[in-house]
């Protein structure tokens, strides 16, 4: 079924997989600066101009820029642990519509400390929304998460996260909505980026909302038992216009 989507999409959804693939990680000789050496495919990595994740410090408010229309519900909990990160699949969970065009969401993520940084602050995690149009395009919506108090929609998803490595864990009885990890405000930056994983392939569709939402100081520890840092570092903006909706 993978091969039969768009190469951005099999990007993308190859986290799933674990056990596939060059072997890369976030630090030393198989880190972010030598993902391009690790496979050909890895090439855009270094070699791409419109690369993600980005600092964002001057941005261009446009006034009619669209809102983000979340049309998200409740579906049984698929976890994964895949090697990187802990993703949650969104197989059936609703939409992202942007100016008309609707994006379904296909998989969550998160990333500790934050890949994108504002005004050259990390927050302490980031969630990554992964959505798929019909044409295999993606849109990303990054929610930024600060220290503070118990975040009830991570109460679910750490209670329930794989420890280790492995296939995707189904939980019995268990239903996790993603409209439970958004904030209320929807305020967006707005930029044209990449996977920032490998492949790190372009052509992505970010939105990283301005509000961030809290997590607690426990459960940012449950996370970085597995993943103390699986962040890529912040790459040139290479005069890239980042919108910000106010």
């Amino acid at each position: 079924m993978l091969r039969q989507l768009s190469v951005i999409t099999l990007s993308c959804l190859s986290l799933v997989a674990f056990a596939e693939g060059p072997h890369w990680t976030y630090e030393g000789a198989h880190g972010p600066a030598h993902w391009a050496d690790l496979d050909k495919n890895f090439a855009e990595c270094r070699l791409g101009h419109a690369q993600s994740p980005i600092d964002i410090r001057n941005t261009r408010i446009k006034a009619d820029a669209p809102d983000l229309a979340f049309a998200y519900q409740p579906r049984p909990l698929a976890i994964i642990n895949n090697g990187h990160t802990v993703q949650v699949n969104e197989t059936g969970a609703g939409t992202l519509t942007i100016d008309g065009h609707v994006y379904e969401i296909v998989q969550l993520h998160f990333h500790t400390p934050s890949e994108e940084r504002i005004r050259g602050r990390a927050y302490d995690l980031v969630a990554h929304l992964v959505h798929k149009d019909e044409a295999g395009k993606l849109a990303v919506v990054a929610v930024l998460f600060k220290a503070g108090h118990e975040n009830g929609a991570l109460k679910t998803l750490f209670a329930n996260m794989p420890v280790g490595a492995g296939p995707e864990h189904s939980v019995a009885g268990v239903m996790f909505n993603p409209a439970d990890l958004l904030p209320a405000a929807r305020g967006y930056y707005h930029f044209r980026g990449s996977l920032t994983t490998p492949p790190c392939s372009e052509g992505v569709a970010w939105y990283v909302l301005k509000t961030p939402v809290e997590a607690s100081r426990a459960q940012l520890a449950l996370l970085h038992k597995l993943y103390a840092r699986n962040a890529r570092p912040v790459q040139p903006l290479n005069g890239r216009e980042v919108i910000e909706h106010l």
